[in-house]
């Protein structure tokens, strides 16, 4: 299950080599500078959370979401398991607006 750690003055969402495969895409770096703000959500499956279309990436609804997803310029970055919490990681002038990442599985 993806994590988010600290690392000096970055955070890191750590995806394991599994995740990398599904989201077609490897761990994330950012400067910690960068987090505006964090939030727990109940039902990230919500539109609130997810939205877009996912490219690249693995999906089946309410099940899993690993990769980018897509709406106009912004992207968002998520690893979704199952129903449960997530927190979103939200950033100023980074490659993803948003982390969604599990809270628990």
């Amino acid at each position: 299950m993806a994590k988010v750690v600290e690392e000096d003055d970055e955070l890191v969402l750590v995806l394991s080599p599994l995740e990398k495969i599904g989201a077609f895409h490897g761990s994330i770096r950012v400067p910690k500078s960068s987090l505006t703000r964090t939030a727990v959500i109940e039902k990230p499956w919500s539109q609130k959370a997810l939205y877009g279309v996912r490219s690249p990436g693995t999906g089946i609804p309410f099940v899993i979401m690993l990769g980018t997803l897509r709406r106009g310029r912004t992207k968002n970055f998520a690893t979704i398991y199952g129903r449960g919490p997530a927190t979103i990681y939200e950033f100023k002038d980074q490659p993803f607006a948003n982390w969604i990442v599990s809270s628990r599985m």
